[in-house]
């Protein structure tokens, strides 16, 4: 195997040990009484964007539209999917697998935290261990007659996000930013490693992007101006979204009601993945 391997024997003309059939060799066997139609990732080059906010965003909006939604917490070490929820009780097994928690609105989730003895129990785990959990998450897990799964991958392109785009068959990605002018160069990296892996990169969300006077309605860029259709541009991403920094929304997030959060920022993506499905 070269140095330089991506993993991705579609995009390689190198004849290696390492080439079994194609990228399918690497994909992992979902449990069979699973079913899930649909798989996307949302990434971020760097921490503290909001890409777990973004991701609760997208499976309430699914949901709402009429599809059944998941969310594989794949941010092993800094889990937040159930708190955003309010979901507490411990996941549980049977004879057929692993059973997701659902939220009162039906959306199944599978996280780190619904497996420790305590939310604030640190997972102090080697990379190939905390890998390992993440394809458990698919294999081992009862998704049920799912239409949109949403993955949360943690932070960078390192192992956890090379396993999912790997062993997963993740239909697109969405990359969530900030406006930041540094951002620009972390946002790349991620849309390249989705080029080098052949996964489409769906959308380019940006969040802190603007906080709106709730009196009078004036924006202002507290983090400076918008990059975002810019950076798209650039990379030939399709579509692109706002979210503001918003104090009710941030308050639902921390008190896991983020179910009952209201505002249509994320309904063109939304209604791109409608699009996807009918397909």
């Amino acid at each position: 195997m070269s140095e330089e391997c991506t993993h991705n024997c579609d995009t390689c003309g190198a004849d290696c040990s390492s080439r079994e059939g194609g990228s399918e060799s690497f994909l992992e066997t979902p449990n069979p009484n699973s079913s899930i139609k649909k798989i996307i990732a949302v990434v971020s080059g760097k921490g503290g964007v909001g890409k777990s906010l973004v991701t609760s965003l997208l499976a309430v909006n699914a949901q709402r539209a009429g599809y059944r939604a998941a969310i594989l917490d794949a941010d092993i070490t800094g889990p937040s999917i159930p708190k955003s929820f309010g979901i507490r009780t411990k996941a549980m097994g049977t004879e057929f697998g692993i059973m997701p928690n659902e939220t009162t609105t039906g959306i199944q989730i599978m996280s780190t935290n619904l497996m420790l003895e305590t939310d604030t129990t640190p997972v102090v785990w080697r990379g190939p261990v905390i890998a390992g959990a993440v394809k458990q998450f698919y294999t081992d897990v009862v998704w049920k007659d799912v239409d949109f799964m949403f993955v949360d991958m943690p932070p960078g392109t390192g192992d956890v996000p090379l396993t999912v785009f790997q062993s997963l068959p993740v239909d697109g990605i969405i990359v969530v930013t900030s406006p930041q002018e540094l951002v620009s160069m972390i946002v790349e990296k991620a849309v390249n490693m989705a080029g080098m892996m052949s996964v489409p990169v769906l959308a380019l969300v940006e969040n802190m992007s603007y906080f709106e006077c709730p009196h009078c309605g004036e924006r202002t860029n507290i983090f400076g101006e918008s990059h975002v259709e810019e950076t798209a541009r650039r990379h030939f991403i399709p579509m692109t979204a706002k979210l503001p920094m918003n104090m009710k929304l941030a308050s639902a997030a921390d008190n896991g009601m983020i179910e009952l959060y209201e505002g249509d920022w994320l309904n063109d993506v939304t209604e791109m993945l409608n699009d996807m499905i009918k397909d």
